[in-house]
């Protein structure tokens, strides 16, 4: 589906051509190239679960590059940014949970002098914020131009990258309780199924931060000094997100070995309990032994208090075991 979300006049007059909503026919996609080559107008157009065909329609509109349009139809490319002449072209991702895992969304955005083209699967929670967040920038403000529209986009993206991670790092929160509660399969498992989570984030984190760095650079001539700063400002999101991506790391990795110490610690005292229990059944049994021979010239065989004085003795030996063990903590 391609929709047009936004066609403006840069210097704040009314646009006259194509109106928000669907193109749906070949000749108002026709009139995108026109509208680009007038020059005087921003145009946005958002082109969701785009077939192979209708792609390299919109590309011939816009004079895309094909191995961009073969990029953008291919999808699954590692984030990254690359310069053609007159527009630029950027991978990103968007990230959601969904079934309590992190799961990433691309989107393709060819950026011009005087337009945007964001190409993605789905609907992504970013492209309609923007959009909205554009119809009321427009009521109040000069018509933005199409760096800060990418800028935007972009900040939309990365701003919903915290959710994310504030939801992974409750979850790491919530380990620490069942470490010391004794569930160590599970916990192992959530463990290296959040170290897992984390590594994908980070794999679509870091090298975006290289895409920004090369906006932030003004390595693109397209952006002006003014739209670099607010590259700026998502850059520093990224840097932080990705340190908090591997401070995370770092703690389940301690979240991992303090597991491991406390199975460890828990083996130990099973063990303690059963050589402790061990050893005062082994004393009575001992003697219990002894008086079991029945040997003709025993003293006690004859005994009338024989019997009482060999439970006796081993309730004695036992419990003197016992209070020994409790008080060296191996029981």
């Amino acid at each position: 589906m391609i929709q047009v979300k936004a066609c403006e006049r840069t210097d704040g007059a009314p646009t006259t051509a194509l109106v928000l909503g669907e193109l749906t026919d070949t000749a108002m996609v026709a009139e995108i190239s026109d509208l680009l080559a007038d020059g005087t107008r921003l145009l946005w157009i958002d082109v969701k679960d785009p077939a192979p065909g209708e792609m390299v329609r919109i590309g011939e509109e816009f004079g895309l590059h094909p191995l961009a349009i073969e990029d953008a139809i291919q999808r699954h490319e590692r984030p990254k940014v690359e310069l053609f002449e007159g527009y630029i072209f950027i991978v990103f991702y968007a990230l959601e949970m969904i079934d309590d895992r992190p799961t990433t969304h691309e989107i393709n955005l060819f950026a011009g002098k005087n337009y945007l083209l964001t190409v993605h699967d789905g609907d992504l929670a970013a492209v309609t914020e923007t959009a909205n967040r554009w119809a009321d920038h427009r009521r109040t403000h000069a018509p933005p131009t199409a760096g800060v529209l990418v800028y935007a986009v972009i900040d939309a993206i990365v701003d919903g990258y915290f959710p994310v991670i504030d939801e992974l790092a409750e979850r790491i929160e919530d380990l620490e309780d069942d470490i010391f509660g004794g569930h160590d399969l599970d916990t192992q498992r959530e463990i290296f199924r959040l170290k897992k989570d984390l590594l994908a984030v980070r794999r679509v984190v870091a090298p975006e931060r290289d895409v920004m760095n090369v906006l932030v650079r003004r390595d693109a001539p397209l952006f002006s000094t003014k739209e670099a700063t607010y590259f700026q400002d998502v850059y520093d999101h990224l840097l932080r997100i990705t340190d908090m991506v591997d401070t995370y790391r770092e703690i389940l990795s301690g979240a991992l070995d303090a597991n491991l110490s406390m199975t460890s610690y828990r083996l130990n005292a099973t063990v303690k309990r059963m050589t402790s229990s061990s050893i005062i059944l082994m004393s009575m049994a001992l003697i219990s032994g002894i008086y079991g021979m029945n040997f003709a010239n025993m003293p006690e065989l004859n005994w009338q208090l024989g019997y009482t004085w060999a439970l006796g003795l081993m309730a004695v030996v036992g419990s003197g075991l016992f209070m020994f063990f409790r008080r060296i903590d191996w029981l």
